[in-house]
């Protein structure tokens, strides 16, 4: 947790780059990236050079060579905002393009655009910078938690940023082990990586002791695709700040031919993919084409997610709610899979409101486990009414929250939420049922079935009544018309 000091920091950085003239918050954040990550470097180099002389050697695997000392942080944040600006524009940002070192950060430094515009706001932002202490993982973390926080608007190919508290329900109920290879297809700033691997450091806190499972933890462990450059570039840095050294995230578009070669590869699965949109047949993997023949993306993606994983691999997924119960070929043959093919253990509804101001979509997230067998017997539902925020746009701090209770019945979903009624927040359906719904996963139809009088009905039900109504109400008025007349 950041202090309200750094938070006035970070303010004040973020206003200096809307009041000299950078007012898109990605434009700034990816700026921001540009230079915490050029500030990094020469910590880095810093921290050779102390091993060096305490060991009596030369230094390992510098960053700057002789004759570019002038390029390190520490040496150009002295100079005059004009050398400073000439030296980054013209110096530093061509040497962090041809940096090479064969890290992901530095291949996602390949473009990297210089774009603040006056020697006077890089010297300000600079300055604001270099007073943040970034020695401190926790600190370096939450404090590009807090940059992430302040983009106000909705990304493109309908990204949006998935709550920070949704990420942490989703870790906690999938529960990320130390052996697991966990992976995001649509990671955009890598909130689920960096959660499990948060997750992974809280409660298993021998994980890094032993050389092996370091180096997994660092190195393969977390892998994460986008098609947006500037999201890898955030992302990337995110996963740094947080202490991962080498992530696995990589350009890709998930739904085309390339993403097959990671066929069976993950054992953890974690993704709000994009809803919005639809894809040429021509342009997508036909791999996903023959599990599921559709052009809609949020149901390729949920085929991607099952051919991702290995088997006994498991997926929490959020899925707008269409794919619940629309009558399709395409969304009955996939909620098929789910249930018959895979086992398919848990659905949790979340409420309309937990995506605003940035969107209003409902939405769901499915558990499942691929097993390619079937092994679906019961399925939890869970209908989370509140998340601690209001739904309205501002989305105000509440004290009223169900993710503690989401975590209780999770826990005792195989013991206590066998006897619930269907009337609860929470109960079991079996498989069976389901298979007799068509498939349909929302809450409605399984409410229904056992408790005539719950208040919660199925909205079609309530049209039809309604029409009833106007019907009835249609008929009264003729009859007054010829009673009159």
């Amino acid at each position: 947790m950041i202090t309200g000091e750094l938070k006035g920091k970070v303010d004040r950085v973020w206003d200096a780059f809307w009041s000299g003239g950078i007012s898109n918050p990605l434009e700034v954040i990816e700026q921001l990236t540009y230079l915490l990550f050029i500030r990094r470097l020469d910590d880095i180099q810093t921290l050779e050079e102390k091993k060096a002389r305490v060991a009596g050697g030369a230094v390992h695997n510098p960053v700057f060579l002789p004759g570019q000392t002038h390029l390190r942080w520490s040496q150009f944040k002295n100079t005059s905002p004009e050398v400073m600006h000439r030296t980054v524009a013209e110096e530093v940002f061509p040497f962090l393009r041809g940096l090479g070192d064969g890290t992901t950060y530095s291949e996602h430094m390949k473009d990297a655009r210089f774009t603040i515009p006056t020697s006077a706001l890089l010297s300000k932002v600079i300055d604001m910078l270099d007073k943040i202490p970034m020695a401190d993982r926790d600190t370096n973390g939450d404090l590009y938690e807090y940059m992430l926080s302040k983009i106000a608007s909705a990304g493109t190919n309908g990204q949006f940023r998935t709550p920070r508290h949704i990420i942490n329900l989703m870790v906690k109920m999938t529960a990320p082990q130390p052996t697991d290879e966990i992976c995001d297809p649509a990671c955009g700033t890598a909130g689920f990586l960096v959660a499990a691997s948060e997750y992974v450091r809280d409660t298993h806190a021998d994980v890094l002791l032993d050389e092996t499972q370091r180096k997994h933890f660092h190195a393969s462990m977390f892998h994460g695709y986008d098609f947006d450059s500037t999201m890898l570039r955030i992302g990337s840095m995110n996963m740094l700040l947080h202490g991962i050294e080498s992530p696995d995230i990589r350009y890709r578009d998930s739904l085309s031919e390339g993403a097959s070669e990671d066929s069976d590869k993950y054992s953890l699965i974690l993704a709000n993919p994009p809803f919005a949109g639809s894809l040429d047949f021509e342009s997508t993997s036909k791999d996903l084409q023959r599990v599921v023949t559709t052009k809609a993306t949020e149901l390729l993606f949920l085929a991607l997610c099952i051919k991702l994983l290995r088997p006994g691999g498991r997926a929490a997924v959020i899925v707008p709610d269409g794919v619940l119960f629309d009558s399709t070929k395409a969304h009955r043959k996939l909620r098929q899979i789910l249930v018959e093919e895979q086992k398919l253990e848990a659905v949790v509804k979340l409420p309309s409101g937990v995506f605003k101001p940035y969107a209003s979509a409902s939405t769901a997230i499915l558990f499942f486990t691929r097993t390619d067998s079937g092994g679906t017997d019961d399925v939890w539902f869970y209908d989370l009414k509140t998340d601690g925020f209001s739904l309205d746009d501002k989305r105000t701090p509440t004290e009223n929250s169900d993710l503690p209770d989401v975590l209780t019945r999770w826990e005792a979903r195989s013991t206590t939420e066998k006897g619930r009624s269907r009337s609860a927040q929470s109960f079991l359906v079996a498989k069976a049922e389901i298979a007799e719904q068509h498939y349909d996963l929302s809450l409605y139809p399984y409410r229904r079935i056992n408790d005539v009088h719950s208040e919660y009905r199925d909205p079609r039900e309530i049209l039809a009544d309604l029409d009833v109504v106007k019907q009835s109400f249609a008929a009264t008025n003729a009859e007054l018309k010829a009673l009159i007349s």
